[in-house]
């Protein structure tokens, strides 16, 4: 007797347990569904005088989406031409896919948001609760030096709202500067190193070496093995290393948007 009744005590914490810890995921989905993120992506198509194609990675955007959009988030997409913005063709290669992408190429809804991307300029940071940029290389030809872009990011900074990179989008602060000084400068960044670069091959055909631009504007840069997960938050800025690393800038991102109630 003395067993079953422990046993149906355990039963009962257990039941309780579970119980609460769906009604906090509950509250907490309940909580993001006023939460509003904006995705910023590169109208960039031309991987330099190379001829090939170039634009955003596939994972580095889809991941993001879902694991944000998934847990409330409502997102919203910009480019700096607006419509459809254009996808690096590698990352559309089977070598390339995961459980994200795969979600993405079905999903025919988000396909036709990602077609009627708003126009980059005309949005408004006050219209949302943070920013996320994916990488791809389209970034550091458009986005690295879209005034625009620039404006927006210290727009966010400056009235204390997350702005989050990953892979090559952090070559979009390139020239960021709030009260005079690039943001990077003293902060804790990663992003696409350039052993990365160079295991890809485009070392001499980006416009510049994401690693060495953020460091030469005073960041604190530190990296993981090539491929490997990686993201740093340093206060309202969060960057990540390559296109593994997307999930888990989404992860940090979420923690501050749940933080900022």
């Amino acid at each position: 007797m003395y067993n079953k009744i422990k046993c149906l005590k355990i039963a009962f914490v257990f039941c309780v347990m579970i119980s609460f810890n769906l009604s906090n995921a509950q509250n907490q989905n309940e909580n993001n569904m006023n939460k509003k993120v904006l995705f910023v992506v590169t109208s960039h198509d031309k991987l330099g005088d190379t001829g090939e194609k170039t634009g955003f990675w596939t994972e580095e955007f889809a991941a993001p989406y879902y694991a944000l959009s998934d847990a409330g988030v409502i997102i919203e997409i910009a480019s700096p031409l607006g419509g459809q913005p254009p996808i690096d063709p590698r990352s559309a290669e089977p070598s390339s896919a995961t459980e994200d992408t795969k979600r993405f190429d079905s999903d025919k809804e988000l396909q036709k948001k990602l077609s009627n991307t708003l126009i980059l300029s005309e949005v408004n940071q006050s219209d949302y609760d943070a920013v996320f940029y994916p990488g791809g290389h389209g970034p550091l030809w458009d986005l690295a030096t879209d005034k625009n872009s620039e404006e927006l990011i210290a727009s966010f900074y400056e009235n204390g709202k997350p702005v989050a990179f990953v892979c090559h989008a952090p070559g979009a602060l390139k020239n960021v500067k709030v009260n005079g000084e690039y943001l990077v400068k003293g902060k804790n960044v990663t992003g696409f190193t350039n052993t990365e670069e160079a295991a890809v091959g485009l070392t001499e055909i980006v416009p510049f070496l994401l690693e060495d631009e953020l460091q030469k504007n005073g960041a604190e840069f530190s990296k993981a093995d090539n491929w490997q997960p990686y993201a740093v938050v340093d206060g309202l800025l969060i960057t990540g290393q390559n296109p593994a690393s997307s999930k888990l800038v989404a992860e940090k991102l979420l923690e501050q948007l749940n933080a900022n109630k």
